[in-house]
């Protein structure tokens, strides 16, 4: 069979781009190994689909040419798709920062997608895995299902995280095929595991509101202790930066002046850590280090104790050994890079007709939709393009 476009991977930036490519006339097969698209859609956001954020900006995103994703988020707006999805009449709310849920199920995302794919004609196949892709004058595509022609092929098959879900380094394999460079990869937006006798399992479940820098970048939301390390929202948006040789920096209290409450309070017969635990979680303090010091009476401190214990609580130093791998990482990190890609089209400089788009690039999205809405921009610029 022959088609104008094929593109081959059915999550949120395949589908996107399926969509627009046919809008323009073009005839389009959709292609996806699994039995269903949009699985990653479907368990994103607890189930409700974080699908984008109203403050998405470049500076969200991670990348070796970090100007790369500003055409493709230019061209396609959170606005321009929450239209879609009010069109769709589907509830959604503002949990914080920007971020945008479903009030219902996160199906109803990916049922409107089939919904605008039926609308705009696409074909979808699902359960046809990928066997050879070629190219001589056109594209061959050789899968389980039958061979296809396409003038254009378009390669939306995701990043390595959520194995368990079908993902696969498929993407990599043909851009290594066609001579594309690519950036290496790792876990992104993931827990992170502390070296062997620091990770304290008796705090796992502990939640803490924290400000956590790495390599230059501060967020500020809640970190949760884990069996093997940490995790939450604030390490795992510190993980995009996070480097083996680099500590993490934690302020535990970043909205006191812990100096001038230990100061306010210096008269007190009381111990450091049971005046700590009206701030923080008593099995959490139990374990800080200065822990001399944390035994000591509040009356009993020097200026210098106090300024140690104060720098103990606002810059904690804390190293990690590894993440936690993809099975747990909501994003991969680096993929196809940006110098082979046309960043107002997403094709490939080498390779006329065939295109990347959403994770298998080296963009990643801080967590809180902002991978959601490089997606649909970047299936929106090559549906546009193809």
């Amino acid at each position: 069979m022959e088609f104008d476009v094929l593109i081959i991977g059915g999550g949120a930036a395949g589908l996107f781009c399926a969509i627009e490519s046919s809008r323009r006339g073009r005839r389009t097969l959709l292609i996806e190994h699994g039995p269903r698209v949009g699985r990653k859609i479907i368990i994103s956001g607890g189930g409700r689909c974080n699908f984008t954020n109203l403050g998405t900006a470049p500076e969200n995103f991670i990348s070796e040419n970090p100007h790369f994703c500003r055409s493709a988020l230019a061209r396609y707006t959170p606005d321009d798709f929450v239209k879609l999805v009010r069109k769709h009449r589907i509830e959604y709310y503002e949990k914080k920062l920007g971020q945008l849920f479903c009030r219902d199920s996160s199906r109803r995302i990916v049922d409107m997608l089939l919904a605008e794919c039926e609308r705009a004609g696409v074909t979808v196949n699902v359960g046809c895995s990928v066997t050879r892709i070629s190219k001589d004058r056109r594209f061959r595509v050789e899968t389980k299902q039958g061979s296809y022609l396409a003038d254009n092929v378009v390669i939306a098959t995701g990043g390595l995280s959520f194995p368990k879900i079908g993902a696969s380094p498929f993407g990599y394999q043909i851009a290594r095929q066609f001579g594309i460079e690519q950036v290496p990869t790792r876990p992104s937006l993931v827990a992170l595991v502390r070296p062997k006798g620091e990770a304290r399992s008796e705090l796992a479940g502990i939640s803490v509101d924290a400000e956590v820098t790495a390599d230059g970048h501060t967020f500020r939301e809640n970190i949760l202790f884990t069996h093997r390390g940490m995790s939450g929202p604030a390490i795992l948006q510190a993980s995009n930066y996070w480097h083996k040789e680099s500590p993490l920096h934690l302020d535990l209290m970043p909205e006191l002046d812990v100096k001038d409450l230990l100061n306010s309070a210096s008269g007190r017969a009381v111990q450091v850590s049971n005046f700590l635990t009206g701030y923080l979680p008593a099995r959490f303090v139990e374990t800080l280090p200065e822990k001399a010091l944390l035994g000591r009476r509040l009356n009993s401190l020097s200026d210098r104790e106090i300024d140690r214990v104060s720098e103990m609580l606002h810059d904690w130093h804390v190293k990690f050994v590894d993440t936690e791998g993809y099975g747990r990482a909501e994003v991969t990190l680096g993929g196809v890079s940006t110098k082979e890609l046309s960043s107002q089209t997403m094709e490939s400089r080498k390779v006329p007709g065939l295109y990347f788009i959403g994770e298998v690039v080296d963009v990643t999205g801080w967590l809180g939709g902002y991978n959601f809405q490089w997606a649909w921009a970047s299936g929106f610029a090559a549906g546009n393009a193809v």
